[in-house]
């Protein structure tokens, strides 16, 4: 397939949204390997309001051929011009019945395998045993995310909002004018569809009003190395089957 237009909206505006990634057999089948998953206090978190898996194909490997069906990879080959990796995989259940919600952000951490002095490295945190730290921004302005839906998501189960053309500002601060939110768009996808979004992108999603789940993969991508002795604390070829420790 041809996903030209969907990159250029996503180098233009921050987002995009596809429909059809996976087909209504091929998400049951994602949902019944999560289901199934094993249980570990370090990787799953679960409160009232959301349920997530953190590292998710090192905790779940089984998904890794469901959810690099052909269309995926095909989209991820368009979106790259030299070979990317997969950088962080995240499942999360926002339950119907969850007050939850997230203001405007930009997405500024990426979780990497120890801490170290390096310049341009800043706002180190650790959390859930991982080590987060905010990078150069050129790793931030070449991540793409991919956020793969589990259900019809529209504004009243959480869908994201988002501010188009806000990553071209790059890291903005909050007391900025940028922050204004009167061109918000929300972004209804479908159940198997697909939204790609720039990290800086503002984005932020309302509480759940409509009892319904809103369930989605969040994966991340990108071709940089880190600066040594930084490793990606994920690390996953293209097609989720190779691991690098």
């Amino acid at each position: 397939m041809d996903y030209t237009r969907n990159k250029i909206e996503l180098e233009e505006n921050g987002y995009s949204i596809l429909a059809n990634v996976y087909s209504e057999s091929e998400i049951n089948q994602i949902l019944g390997c999560l289901k199934h998953a094993e249980q570990n206090e370090s990787s799953f978190l679960k409160t009232k309001d959301l349920f997530a898996i953190r590292q998710l194909v090192e905790n779940v490997p089984e998904l890794s051929k469901l959810l690099f069906n052909k269309k995926l990879t095909e989209l991820i080959s368009n979106l790259f011009q030299s070979n990317c990796f997969l950088t962080k995989a995240i499942y999360f259940d926002k339950p119907s019945e969850s007050n939850w919600f997230v203001a405007y952000h930009q997405d500024l951490s990426i979780s990497v395998d120890k801490k170290a002095n390096l310049e341009n490295y800043v706002n180190w945190t650790f959390k859930k045993g991982q080590y987060g730290v905010q990078p150069p921004i050129k790793i931030l302005q070449d991540t793409i995310t991919i956020r793969i839906h589990l259900d019809d998501t529209n504004k009243d189960n959480g869908a994201l909002k988002v501010i188009p053309k806000s990553h071209l500002k790059g890291i903005i601060r909050t007391d900025s004018e940028e922050w204004n939110i009167d061109n918000e768009v929300v972004c209804e996808v479908k159940k198997g569809g697909a939204m790609l979004m720039k990290p800086l992108t503002l984005h932020a999603s309302n509480r759940t009003t409509n009892g319904k789940k809103r369930r989605v993969i969040h994966l991340e991508f990108n071709n940089h190395k880190l600066d040594k002795p930084l490793n990606w604390l994920e690390y996953y070829a293209t097609f989720g089957v190779f691991h690098q420790k």
